[in-house]
């Protein structure tokens, strides 16, 4: 209840936010009213979407609208911002809400649509991932296309019947005043912006260098470290230096030259990474860290034990726990789940995270520490998966439980040796005294006796049979059952003696067990697990202070050792196999989701060659989510991977706004270079609005403050990070791979186009005559378009 009140609060101050930075930028109560609709609209009819698909309103429906505020309102900002500008230029309301519209409904339906086939196919992987992400991924989608609908109708209608009224300077309040200061320094900091971008196009091979170098930075921080990454980004800057100062020669010396500095670059990137000191992984795990205030210490008792001395050691291990200021109260529960009295658990409940210095983590480490000097019995964290198993879990299986078990302990004895690796133990729980009831069966087949009569006529010596009832001096009846005393069930000559009862000539006559069957104390195994109809035994283990990745490949190097004999298999379940399941499936639906986008891109601009630079914009954020996790000490884990899945969505639409703006301009008869100078300066308020919105809307939920909050937290570090640096990189680098890739569709079309020209008397080619007519200028930049890639 606490986890999804904390949802809703997030809810709701991630729209105040949100709503804010729209008014900061607008400098409009009315435009933060039509834009700021767009919220409550989409936010209302998700319910109707959550209604139809059979979800509930839970914590994952609600993350996904408490995460999808930033981006149900970028749509309305694009259209209310383009329309803003019309009427800027002079136009009047209706004309300027039509028009502003229809220039950036294409854009704005290529965003929201490649947000959508991003979540469709996530909500669709199967298995437990689906368990888990179809409520969030729908509900956003949904959100989503209404919001769409919403900002080309509603946003539009408003713009033009409901317009700011114009006032001079001195009727505007302070607040509007300081606003106008503001709007007019970002105004000159845009056209500023003009320089950079020319910059940057004047500098390509240094703007490649950066977007690759940030791209192999990316990925060697959870696989070598923040150092190697540092390395990388050493060898980055340093050559960014040498092309952005030394003047190299004009024409093919030049260019070669330049070549060997970029060539060179990455040769060095990779050197870099092999020197770079291994330090300061970014981990993997399945789940994020939670203080719920709340976890359970399991307790094992040796196998066999009574009921009584279970009971003990577990009052013992809850007494331990009461002994921390912070906890409130302890319940104790006896019996594991297969029935055995020699397991038993402690719920321990801590007082509010708010009212409190240190997390849980830390007070279960110290319980944990407390219970190891408790003898008779061992006691481990519940980690609060399914089932009640721990993060690790080797398997081995195999057809003799004796090499099992002797497989096992070896193992078991490396793990322990694996620095974060606590709670070390076998499934098995070692083994337990038995009773043998070994039948002849030669003697007991010519007497007629089969081994089930054996097992009813010890039965009553165990179980007990009924023998009535009883009514006691208060007048309560009670069922009386009978059997062996504890000491007569444990000697041997006494259930020797148990008479067996068979058919003799003159009638059934009885006989001692011990004639026809030898009974004997064994030790046993005190569980049998099977696994695919073969006997498994599992060796587990839980982590602390390290994440489940460095401990899983420490593990995995120190049991190479381990000699496996034939027909026998290692494996690796529980936690493990959990998180390469989903890892797994949110990868290839990923892949799905990018080529989908990639089709509507096609689509949308008329050619299969503009939408790869949009598409480079998504490993551009991927350097901000794993600087975003490290710095923030988290790890990538499941709901980090939700963030990086809604990145995929949204870091597209930066490059979708440039690119679009900057094709309309090249139409219109600018050059490609001024074209994207021009988009630049006039994409780059509707750019920062958006991503400022997005970031105030997941502030509250990468802040991970109240209980639960922090299992959310990676996911709102993680899109902030990734939609950070992807803005910095894609104002400078998709301009530079937009005009390479122009460039290179001219000169191959160009080549193409002069072909014929060959075999008509040295003319000039169809390019080349286009150019040349100066009343259709439009036609220079629509050629290409119509042609294809």
């Amino acid at each position: 209840a606490n986890s999804v009140q904390n949802v809703q609060e997030a809810l709701i101050e991630g729209a105040l936010l949100t709503v804010l930075v729209v008014f900061l930028f607008l400098n409009s109560w009315r435009s933060t009213v039509i834009t700021g609709l767009a919220l409550p609209v989409s936010v209302l009819a998700a319910f109707v979407a959550v209604l139809a698909f059979g979800f509930t309103l839970n914590t994952m429906s609600l993350l996904g609208l408490s995460l999808a505020i930033g981006i149900l309102i970028d749509d309305a900002i694009v259209v209310r911002e383009n329309i803003v500008r019309h009427v800027e230029m002079g136009k009047d309301h209706h004309t300027a809400a039509r028009e502003g519209t229809d220039e950036i409904g294409l854009a704005v339906a290529a965003t929201t649509f490649s947000i959508v086939c991003v979540f469709v196919p996530i909500a669709f992987m199967g298995g437990l991932a689906e368990q888990w992400f179809a409520p969030f991924a729908l509900t956003i989608a949904c959100s989503v296309l209404v919001s769409l609908f919403v900002s080309f109708s509603l946003d539009p209608m408003l713009s033009a019947y409901w317009p700011d009224p114009h006032r001079e300077e001195h009727e505007k309040w302070f607040i509007t005043r300081w606003l106008d200061r503001f709007n007019r320094w970002f105004d000159r900091k845009a056209n500023g912006y003009r320089k950079v971008i020319g910059w940057a196009l004047d500098h390509q091979l240094a703007m490649i260098l950066i977007a690759v170098g940030t791209f192999i930075g990316a990925l060697v921080v959870p696989g070598k470290g923040i150092y190697a990454f540092f390395a990388v980004m050493v060898v980055v800057a340093a050559a960014v230096v040498v092309l952005s100062t030394v003047r190299f020669p004009r024409g093919l010396a030049g260019g070669t030259m330049k070549a060997v500095v970029g060539a060179l670059s990455l040769v060095l990137m990779f050197v870099a990474i092999g020197v770079a000191p291994a330090g300061g992984k970014l981990g993997f795990e399945f789940f994020p860290a939670d203080d719920q205030s709340e976890f359970l210490v399991d307790v094992d008792t040796p196998p066999g034990a009574s009921l009584e001395y279970t009971r003990l050691k577990t009052e013992e291990v809850a007494a331990l726990a009461r002994r921390e200021p912070e906890v409130r109260y302890t319940y104790t529960t006896i019996g594991g789940r297969g029935g055995s009295v020699d397991e038993g658990q402690v719920y321990v409940r801590l007082t509010p995270k708010a009212d409190r210095d240190r997390d849980q983590k830390a007070i279960a480490n110290e319980v944990r520490i407390a219970a190891k000097r408790i003898g008779g019995a061992t006691a481990a964290l519940g980690t609060g998966n399914f089932g009640g198993t721990k993060q690790i879990m080797i398997q081995l299986q195999g057809p003799d439980i004796a090499v099992l078990n002797r497989l096992a302990e070896q193992i078991e004895a490396e793990v322990r040796q694996v620095p974060g690796a606590v709670d070390v133990g076998l499934s098995t729980k070692g083994q337990k005294p038995e009773l043998s009831v070994e039948l002849n069966r030669g003697l007991g087949g010519s007497l007629g006796i089969t081994a089930g009569q054996v097992a009813q006529a010890l039965r009553p010596a165990f179980a007990g049979v009924d023998a009535g009832d009883w009514v006691d001096p208060n007048g309560e009846t009670r069922d009386v059952y009978v059997r062996f005393s504890p000491e007569a069930r444990q000697r041997t000559g006494d259930l020797e003696r148990v008479p067996l009862v068979m058919a003799g000539p003159q009638g059934p006559v009885t006989m001692p067990l011990g004639q026809v069957a030898t009974i004997r104390r064994e030790l046993g195994p005190a569980q049998i697990n099977h696994l695919d109809r073969e006997r498994v035994i599992n060796v587990e283990a839980n982590t602390q202070d390290r994440p489940l990745s460095e401990v899983v490949a420490d593990i995995t190097t120190r049991i190479e050792k381990v000699q496996i004999p034939s027909g026998y298999v290692m494996s690796f379940g529980g936690e493990t196999e959990d998180q390469n399941e989903v890892f797994g499936r949110i990868l290839f639906a990923l892949g799905v989701a990018v080529m989908l986008m990639y089709l509507i891109l096609v689509v949308q601009f008329g050619s299969f060659l503009d939408p790869l630079a949009i598409l480079l914009s998504l490993p551009l954020s991927l350097i901000g989510v794993v600087l975003g996790l490290k710095i923030a000490g988290s790890t990538l884990n499941l709901m980090s991977m939700i963030g990086i899945i809604m990145l995929m969505g949204i870091v597209a639409k930066n490059a979708i706004l440039l690119i679009d703006f900057a094709k309309w301009s090249k139409e219109s008869g600018m050059s490609t270079r001024d074209a994207l100078i021009e988009a630049g300066a006039i994409r780059l308020r509707p750019i920062l609005m958006t991503t400022f919105a997005l970031i105030a809307g997941m502030l509250p939920v990468a802040l991970g403050r109240g209980e639960g909050a922090q299992f959310r937290a990676p996911m709102g570090i993680a899109i902030i990070g990734g939609v950070l640096t992807s803005t910095l990189l894609t104002l400078l680098v998709i301009p530079t791979v937009w005009e390479l890739l122009d460039g290179l569709r001219e000169a191959v079309l160009g080549r193409f186009r002069r072909t014929p020209s060959a075999g008509h008397g040295g003319g000039h080619g169809g390019l080349e005559e286009v150019r040349a007519i100066p009343v259709e200028p439009r036609l220079v930049g629509r050629e290409p378009a119509h042609q294809g890639d």
